[in-house]
Formats: structure tokens, sequence, C-alpha cells
């Protein structure tokens, strides 16, 4: 069933107060942020001072914007001891809404706070509309649903729950198991990411090796040297993995042996030489992997018709330029979709020049393309634009900005000046420095120097600029 066509909460990630205006400048609707200890972000989240998290609530709410406040951690009883007396002050400054997953947190708010809305964290993993009915029964204000679901069962819960609240993220980082539950991170370092420590292993550089079986029935490895990388061979993920046998075979002792009805290889992890841990191939793949990043922008219409009311960026770790750029294109695309106008291909190019590990949209559309895993590479790119400089102040005398430099540029580059109201390109002509002389070129990082605004950008806007590729 489509629903009548309401404008959805655009929700963006804050991890400072900086990411927190500049997100709200760009569209976003509302912000999430982090209590360190109860959070699934223990790193780089400055809301872990009271004071600034009660200066964040206080300047979004004098702004007519939400804040919501996420302690969605799945806790052991020492952080249980704490809990109360740790989130009474935090909930005297009054944030919209409590994000949480744990069903005993939730009682324990729920009986001394009967008063404070609670969303319901994807880290609950809600995949059903009979859950959605149970978090309902029990006082929940809204549910974020499970990253892994389809359009259609989104459409099929919002039929069955007409008058409950639904989010679903559109934008950031995709887990390898379902959302928060991967076991690398823990296995590594005694860093588990549902405490809120994890250090992304999914991501780190792993080389592959052939296993055999001994006389003992112990899993060995089939020689001294890796495999390497699977593009090496031209095998590209695991259901062509024959091909890569056929090409190593002689060299590791003929590949890996079917143990117990399953291909068993061994990884080997950068930084522990000599430490393989195997793992199991059987007929439908293998599971340490390295997703691609989420998009789904091109689904924001068919959301909006669903009735969905809070669509979501991943990314409090991230950068301000992340959240300007991934605002600004979702605001245009729900925009678009509530006034009946069409989904602006050109959206999805401009969300290119955001460092990426390439793009899936998820299990939206349960993958109308195999690529949907990146098995080449563990480090982010952009594959249209690069950030270059933020503006940090402007000299109406001269008509000039002053920026502060992120990445090298020069003249003669095609620049992007990524503004609140629009973005405008310019052919950089001209560089100067502080004392007035001109260079033809910036090398990186750490300088201030002034450039000519483009026609139409506005001095006194938030600008980001990026260089085109």
């Amino acid at each position: 069933m489509l629903h009548t066509p309401r404008r959805p909460e655009l929700l963006a990630p804050a991890g400072t107060l900086d990411m927190m205006r500049t997100a709200f400048a760009y569209g976003a609707d509302a912000v999430y942020a982090g209590q360190p200890r109860y959070s699934l972000r223990v790193r780089n989240n400055s809301f872990g001072q009271l004071d600034t998290l009660a200066a964040g609530i206080a300047e979004a709410h004098a702004a007519g914007k939400l804040f919501y406040l996420v302690a969605n951690i799945t806790p052991h009883n020492a952080k249980l001891r704490t809990f109360e007396e740790d989130m009474a002050p935090i909930v005297a400054m009054r944030p919209d809404a409590l994000i949480m997953a744990d069903p005993g947190l939730i009682m324990m708010v729920r009986e001394r706070w009967p008063e404070v809305d609670i969303h319901l964290s994807v880290q609950a993993n809600t995949t059903n509309y009979a859950a959605v009915r149970f978090w309902q029964s029990v006082g929940l204000k809204r549910i974020i649903l499970s990253r892994e679901l389809s359009l259609d069962e989104v459409a099929e819960i919002r039929d069955a729950c007409p008058d409950m609240e639904l989010e679903v993220f559109v934008h950031g980082a995709l887990c390898i198991a379902y959302s928060g539950r991967c076991l690398l991170s823990g296995y590594f370092n005694h860093r588990d990411p549902n405490q809120g420590s994890c250090t992304n292993s999914c991501r780190w550089d792993y080389k592959l090796h052939a296993a055999d079986e001994n006389a003992a029935g112990d899993v060995q490895a089939c020689g001294d040297t890796p495999i390497g990388n699977p593009k090496d061979s031209g095998a590209v993920g695991t259901a062509t993995r024959s091909r890569l046998d056929t090409a190593q075979g002689l060299a590791l002792g003929g590949g890996p042996r079917h143990i117990g009805g399953s291909k068993v290889w061994l990884l080997e992890e950068g930084t522990r030489p000599g430490e393989l841990m195997p793992i199991e191939e059987d007929e439908h793949g293998t599971y340490i992997l390295n997703s691609r990043d989420l998009r789904a922008i091109e689904h924001v219409q068919r959301l909006v018709e669903i009735g969905v009311d809070s669509l979501k960026i991943e990314g409090r770790t991230k950068s301000p330029y992340y959240v300007a750029r991934a605002s600004q294109g979702y605001r245009r695309a729900i925009d678009d979709a509530v006034a009946g106008r069409p989904f602006d291909l050109r959206l999805l190019g401009e969300l290119e020049g955001l460092a990426s590990r390439g793009y899936t949209d998820g299990f939206y559309q349960r993958h109308h393309t195999p690529e949907h895993q990146n098995y080449l590479r563990g480090h982010s790119e952009s594959g249209r634009s690069l950030l270059v400089a933020e503006m940090v102040g402007y000299d109406a005398a001269r008509g000039l900005a002053e920026v502060e430099v992120k990445n090298g540029f020069g003249v003669g580059d095609r620049l992007e000046f990524v503004q609140p109201g629009g973005n405008h390109e310019l052919k950089l002509d001209r560089i100067l420095t502080a004392d007035g002389s001109t260079v033809e070129r910036i090398p990186g990082s750490g300088r201030r120097v002034w450039l000519p605004l483009p026609a139409g950008a506005d001095p006194a806007r938030p600008c980001f600029i990026a260089r085109f590729l």
C-alpha cells in the first residue's frame, strides 16, 4: 500500500558540535550523538563531555532541530550498576529521544524516566512486524529497522504497524554480519563491537593460504607462500575460486581440501605474520569479507511512498565534509520525492565525491547485481572529487575567500564550492598567499590561502571546496 507522501525526517550523524552544525546547515532535521560509555562509538566523540553535550542539545533546540542520544550497547553487569547515575544528568538535558537496544536498559529507563521517548536501535535487529508490535507494546516510540530488509519487507511492516514510527538507514558503512554482531574485533583485540569499541577488523589486510589436513586431522598450510589477492589469479569472490585453485595448485600442493564437507582456507592478518586462522568455505561462500558502503539515495522516493518516518545517514566518526555532502544529497532527494519530481541521477555522481569502499544499495533490492562486496581493497577512495579546502573567512574588498587547505590543488584545477544553498564550479586561475604573492600550487594541508569565489557563491554560508578528479 502506498501512503500519502509526507516529508520524512533526515537524520544525520554528529560526533562533534561542528559536525552537528554542518548537518543542520546542509539540510538535516535531526542529529544523533553518543554517550561514549553506553553507545557503540567510543572514539572521536566530543559529546562525551557533559558541557559539550548540553550545548549541542540546547543549540539544536534553539534552531528548531532534534537531538537524539545513543545509548545502544549490550552491557555487562558492571555497566548496569552505573547506568542510572550516569544517565540522570543527561536525561535532564532533555534530548528528544534515547536510542537503545538492550531490553534491560530499556526497562530501567521506562521505570525511572517514563516520560522519555525511546527509539529502538538497529542493534536490536528488528526484521518483522511482530517484533515491531512487541516493542510498541512496551512503550517505544520508534523502531530503527534492520539494514537487512528489502523495500518490500519495509512496506509490509509499515502496513502492519501504521501507528509506529519507522526509521531506516540510507547511507554509510555496512557490517559484514547482522549489524553490530561481528566477532572479528573481539577475537583480535578483545574490543567488542557490541560494547562500542569495534576496530573494523573486517577491513584489515589479509593474505590467503590454501590448507590441507595432516594425518592427525589438523589443518595446516599447503606450502609457505600465501596466494595473495584473488585478483592476481583472475578470481574475484568465492564463486570462481576454482580458477584460483588451478592457477596456484602446483605451488601450494593442490589448493584447499574439502574437510568435513567444506573447503578450508587459512587467513593471515598483516600485523600477525605466521598466525594462520582457518575459515571455511561452503556452497554459500566465505564470511569474512569487506562490505561496500550503503548508498540508497535512488530508493528515497520509494521509502517516502512507503511512509518511512526517518531516513538515517551513518557515520558519527566521519568528517564535517562527509555529513555536508551526504545531508545535501539526501535533502534534495527527499524534497524531490515529496514534491513529486523524478529522481535526479546527478545525485548518484555527487555522492561519489565522498571517500567510500565502493557503493551498494544494500539489501533493499535483494541485490540486482552481484557486485555488492568489495574483495579487492580495504581502503577508502573517491572516484569523482576530493576535498581540498574549507572556507574560513572572506575579504569583501578583494572578493577573495580565505581557505584552510586539506589536500593539494593548483591553478587550472576545476573546483566545486559545496554550500547549503547549492554548489558552484570554478576553474581556478590564481592562488594568493597571506602576503599577497601568487603561487601555482599548494602541496598539502596545514596552510591558509586566498581564492576567488565563483559567481553565485554566498560568502556568509559554510563552504567546502572539492577538486574534480
